[in-house]
This record gives C-alpha cells, sequence and structure tokens, in this order.
C-alpha cells in the first residue's frame, strides 16, 4: 500500500511537470509583442497584458479608477487605442489627478471609452478602411463619438472629435479579447 501512494504521489509530481513545462512551451510559442519593456501574450486579456507595460501605469490606474477593468477582462472583442505614460503626461499639469477622483469618474470613463473601439481590428483592416474612404476612415467608438484614422507615409494616425492627433507607435498587439495599439497622445471625446 505505501508503495502505491508513493508513485501515486510521484505520478501527480511527474504530471504537474508535464503541464508546467507544456504551459510554458505554449508561451514560448506565442508571437509576442515588446510593450513598456515587457512582453503581451495574444492569450492573455488586455488587462492582464497592460498591467506588466512600465509604459501605461497611468492608462492601467485610470482604467481601475473608472471601474473598468472587469469589461476589459470580459470576452469583447474590443480594440484599445492605449496612450502611454508620455502621452498622458502631454496633458496639462493637474488633469490625470483631477480625473482619477471619484467625483470625476463618469468624465474618466467617457475619456477611457472614446479609446476604444467594439470588435477587433487590426492596422491593416484600419489601413483598408481608410484607403476605402479615399484617406479618412470614421469609426464609431464605445462612448458613441467617432474617432477619425488617415495616414501619412506609413504611418496610422486617429484625430480626436477636438482635432488632437495621435500616432499609431506600436500597432497589433494581440490579446485574447481583442487587440492593442499603443499612441502616443490621448484621446478626448
Amino acid at each position: 500500500m505505501y508503495t502505491r501512494s508513493k508513485f501515486a504521489v510521484l505520478g501527480m509530481v511527474a504530471l504537474s511537470f508535464a503541464l508546467s513545462g507544456n504551459a510554458a512551451a505554449q508561451k514560448m510559442k506565442e508571437k509576442t509583442v515588446m510593450v513598456g519593456g515587457a512582453p503581451m501574450y495574444p492569450s492573455k486579456n488586455i488587462v492582464e497584458n497592460a498591467v506588466n507595460s512600465k509604459d501605461h501605469t497611468t492608462l492601467v490606474a485610470a482604467v481601475k479608477a473608472a471601474g473598468l477593468v472587469e469589461t476589459l477582462q470580459s470576452a469583447g472583442p474590443f480594440t484599445v487605442f492605449a496612450p502611454t505614460d508620455a502621452a498622458f503626461a502631454k496633458l496639462p499639469a493637474g488633469t490625470v489627478e483631477n480625473l482619477v477622483k471619484p467625483e470625476n469618474k463618469e468624465m474618466l470613463t467617457k475619456i477611457l471609452t472614446y479609446h476604444v473601439l467594439p470588435g477587433k481590428y487590426s492596422s491593416k483592416q484600419v489601413w483598408a478602411a481608410v484607403k476605402a474612404g479615399n484617406g479618412k476612415a470614421m469609426m464609431k467608438t464605445v462612448e458613441g463619438e467617432q474617432l477619425t484614422f488617415w495616414t501619412k507615409g506609413n504611418d496610422l494616425y486617429v484625430t480626436d472629435a477636438k482635432g488632437s492627433k495621435a500616432k499609431i507607435t506600436i500597432a497589433d498587439v494581440n490579446q485574447s479579447n481583442g487587440v492593442i495599439h499603443v499612441i502616443d497622445t490621448v484621446l478626448l471625446p
């Protein structure tokens, strides 16, 4: 009896090593994109990846303050235009600190959902829409207003309702529930 249980324990240990090794091997096979010094895994959701980017700490804090973590962990799919910390730093002094206050949650939510399209749109699909639209494409955000997409040379840009322009600096960061495109400017509805 003692020998059987010993073999059973050894078998479970071997199986757990095999399974964890298989999971690690799977992660190694995934085509990752580096964002903020961290690999972004297509098998993880938007939030699971974003929290690892050193360039998106402000965005992650804002998503938490707006109560959007659960939404961005859901099945989606979503296309997120993710401003970097440097993009948030371009806003007037005190703007971010003011927006993350509980009394400004509604405005923060409006701004953040303006950075999200329902559905998954690769940069190739956006380029095709711009080409089909004779140089620009309009897409409705989760917030309800439009973003305008256009190209200049080999670069893809997005213009917000206020006329501010953001360059997509890292495109097609695939997630389990959509895609992220990193941008260099905060978009405002």
